[in-house]
C-alpha cells in the first residue's frame, strides 16, 4: 500500500512540474500599447490574437485564438498571458481620413513570465 501512495504521489509531481503552460492565457504577463496610424490613434479598433505564433497568420480574423477592443484612445490592454509566443494583429478605421479608411497591421511578441510589455501596433492603409 504504502508504494502505491508513493507512486501515486511521485507521479503527481512530476505531471505538475511537467505541465508548464505556454501561449495561452490565463497566465501573469501582458502586453498593453496603442494602435497608430501614422502616429494617431485608432479608436476601437480589434486587435487579434493568435497563440503560438512568430509570423502573421493571414487577413482571416476567424484564425485567430481571442481578440481585445482598443479604447477610444487606441489603447488597447492584453492581460493574464502566459509566457510564449503570440501574434498581434490590429484593424480599425481612421476617421481623420475624408471618408474613413481601413487600416490594418500587426506584429509577434514574445512574452516571459510575469513580464509586462509596452507594444504599440503600428497600422498602415489597407488594399
Amino acid at each position: 500500500m504504502k508504494k502505491i501512495i508513493l507512486f501515486a504521489l511521485a507521479t503527481l509531481i512530476i505531471f505538475s512540474f511537467g505541465s508548464c503552460r505556454k501561449n495561452q492565457m490565463g497566465g501573469k504577463a501582458s502586453v498593453k500599447g496603442r494602435v497608430l496610424h501614422h502616429s494617431l490613434p485608432i479608436p476601437n479598433a480589434y486587435i487579434y490574437i493568435k497563440f503560438n505564433a512568430t509570423e502573421f497568420p493571414g487577413d482571416d480574423y476567424t484564425k485567430y485564438d481571442t481578440y481585445v477592443k482598443s479604447d477610444s484612445e487606441g489603447n488597447y490592454v492584453i492581460d493574464n498571458f502566459y509566457k510564449g509566443n503570440y501574434y498581434l494583429y490590429a484593424m480599425g478605421y481612421d476617421y481623420t481620413i475624408a471618408a474613413p479608411y481601413l487600416v490594418k497591421g500587426g506584429l509577434s511578441v514574445s512574452v516571459r513570465n510575469k513580464e509586462h510589455l509596452n507594444k504599440d501596433i503600428a497600422v498602415t492603409e489597407g488594399d
